[in-house]
């Protein structure tokens, strides 16, 4: 991808500080990815990858923090989020990532990228490394509140992603519910449910509905692609997240808690380093923002230069398999795009930070 692809990163709001997110750039440029680097020049250095890859552009100021995103967003144009926005916006790079204030990172990108046509909601979609499960899970933070017809546009821009970062031909969709029935589960739930079954998109092989999953099925290889409000997906992230480094935290200390568990724990050690590392929710690289013009990737702001580099290639890999085009087309085909222009009425304020 040497030269070929071009990755905008906002290196304010990192919570180990801007020097991960520089070694970040450094190693996606290992990888061939063009990268530049939107933040204070004097904490950056002189950062440069091979062949140059690597560029600073000098943006100090920061709305990670802001209390109101939206707000700071619009009224902040030399924030470095809305600068490595504004550089995607006007062709000048390819994508963005960024590890600040995810409220922010959907602002900038809803006003500066603008909604694809006929999309109603952007929606954050991560693929979530469960063992030999893996699974999508869409939306996780972007939209506190949504409709029927939001949930059946996450479904098809889920199973997209499924098909070009996974490698899953036809993407089994499921519904987040407290039940398999149709009839369980909210208003919303039901609705979308109705919709989702009477087909739309199957016959063009876009997704394979499987009805309602309950979450203790979501790690269980139930489905392909789980689909939940942000409010519902950003909590079930987040315990599964929980369960997962509690799980391994309390494995790690019994292997160390007499001689004999030491003993058996360095025979374990090469198989628990795998387990960790397949659980290692900075191996995914963070969340695709789906269903804006251009493509961006929101990691976690406690990231290490690992993740922050992982979530810079993610953005890569969404760029070369032309993730958008391929989500836009996947709707288009299950007639789930809007019919008219939408009214610019999205509310940022509501969304759960994924981060």
């Amino acid at each position: 991808m040497a030269g070929e692809v071009t990755i905008a990163v906002d290196a304010n709001g990192a919570d180990l500080g801007t020097a991960e997110v520089v070694a970040a750039a450094a190693m996606a440029a290992q990888r061939g990815v063009r990268v530049v680097l939107f933040g204070p020049a004097e904490e950056l250095g002189a950062a440069v990858g091979p062949d140059d890859l690597v560029e600073i552009v000098d943006a100090p100021v920061s709305i990670a923090k802001a209390p109101d995103p939206v707000a700071a967003a619009r009224s902040t144009p030399d924030a470095s989020v809305v600068q490595a926005v504004e550089a995607v916006a006007q062709g000048r790079a390819d994508a963005f990532v960024s590890g600040g204030s995810t409220g922010a990172a959907l602002a900038a990108g809803l006003f500066r990228v603008k909604r694809d046509r006929g999309i109603h909601r952007p929606a954050l979609a991560l693929p979530v490394p469960v063992p030999d499960h893996p699974v999508t899970l869409v939306d996780v933070g972007a939209n506190s509140e949504a409709r029927p017809e939001h949930l059946v546009q996450f479904a098809f821009m889920g199973a997209a992603l499924a098909q070009v970062v996974l490698g899953v031909e036809r993407p089994r969709v499921a519904l987040l519910s407290n039940g398999e029935e149709s009839v369980r589960g909210t208003e919303l739930v039901q609705e979308a449910h109705r919709t989702l079954a009477e087909g739309a998109g199957q016959a063009a092989g876009a997704l394979e509905f499987v009805g309602n999953v309950e979450g203790t099925q979501v790690t269980q290889g139930a489905a392909d692609v789980v689909v939940a409000d942000g409010f519902t997906g950003n909590i079930a992230l987040k315990l599964m997240e929980g369960v997962s480094q509690t799980m391994l935290a309390a494995i790690r200390e019994r292997a160390t808690s007499s001689p004999r568990a030491r003993a058996g724990g360095l025979l374990l050690k090469p198989a628990l380093r795998g387990l960790r590392d397949e659980l290692d929710p900075e191996g995914p690289g963070g969340a695709y923002l789906l269903g804006l013009r251009r493509l961006g990737v929101v990691p976690h702001g406690r990231f290490t230069r690992y993740g922050f580099s992982q979530a810079i290639l993610l953005a890569a890999r969404g760029v070369s398999g032309d993730i958008v085009a391929r989500t836009h087309d996947a709707l288009r085909a299950a007639g789930a795009l809007r019919d008219r222009p939408p009214v610019d009425r999205s509310a940022p304020a509501r969304n759960v930070p994924a981060t």
